[in-house]
């Protein structure tokens, strides 16, 4: 059985203080759901402190973007050897660094590439806009980017990293893909894609987690479509209690 994830992207917020003492009331309300993998991604400059916060419990931390160079005149990146021995997980391709930064699939494909070989987790975030769903252009778009975001990897490599789907209309928005909807594209396009790249084994191996809108009030439904492993979660995601609230809720669900 693939272990749940609950991630938490918490975007561009929280100062170092507010960071830390997130993190650290996290580790408290959430030490005894050892069977729901947990995952907290601060800003660059809060990913030591947060790093302290969590200590020796079993938490992950993540950053939530890296390059793909080693070093180099890159003002402003950090590569994703810079990150290794500081986070295990780093997030790569979000639907806001593809809208306000310029990724591409071929540089969601470097950057995943990059961060294998430095040792870290990618999670590979892929999803739709509005007009593409609207469009009917869900399962072709959505494929094309698990292609792209994979392509050049081994059967290994991949059933290593985590897929998240996030509809990009379902992003902060308070809108929410349906549990049934969420299920039928995590398996029937985003797990399907990959069984065509790698077989049954790898596609059975691979994490995929969804993403948008996410909170206490759906986790339930949402983690009961079996091919949802978990959630990207935003918003919901700053907030301890909340966070804390959809990993007790995945544990109970995993339970059953």
């Amino acid at each position: 059985m693939r272990k749940p994830m609950m991630a938490g992207n918490w975007k561009m917020n929280k100062t170092v203080a507010e960071a830390t003492a997130l993190a650290k009331e996290i580790v408290e309300l959430t030490s005894g759901y050892t069977n729901v993998d947990r995952v907290i991604c601060p800003t660059f400059i809060c990913l030591s402190a947060v790093k302290e916060a969590v200590g020796n419990a079993p938490i992950g931390v993540g950053a939530q973007n890296c390059y793909w160079e080693e070093s180099g005149a890159f003002t402003g990146e950090v590569a994703a050897a810079m990150l290794a021995g500081l986070v295990e997980y780093v997030i790569i391709g979000h639907s806001e660094r593809r809208q306000f930064f310029g990724e591409t699939d071929e540089t969601v494909n470097k950057k995943i590439k990059a961060a294998l070989a430095a040792g870290l987790t990618p999670l590979v975030c892929i999803g739709e806009s509005l007009a593409q769903n609207e469009a009917g252009e869900t399962q072709s778009f959505v494929s094309g980017q698990v292609r792209g975001a994979l392509a050049g990897l081994s059967g290994e490599q991949v059933q290593s990293l985590v897929l998240a789907y996030e509809p990009i209309w379902a992003i902060g928005t308070g809108l929410a893909a349906t549990s049934q909807q969420a299920g039928d594209i995590c398996g029937g396009v985003v797990r399907a894609t990959v069984r065509e790249l790698h077989g049954d084994a790898v596609a059975e191996a691979t994490r995929v987690l969804y993403g948008g809108s996410t909170k206490p009030g759906n986790i339930a439904e949402i983690m009961q479509q079996p091919d949802i492993d978990g959630a990207l979660i935003g918003g919901a995601a700053l907030d301890a209690k909340s966070y804390g609230e959809m990993v007790r809720i995945t544990s109970e669900v995993y339970q059953k």
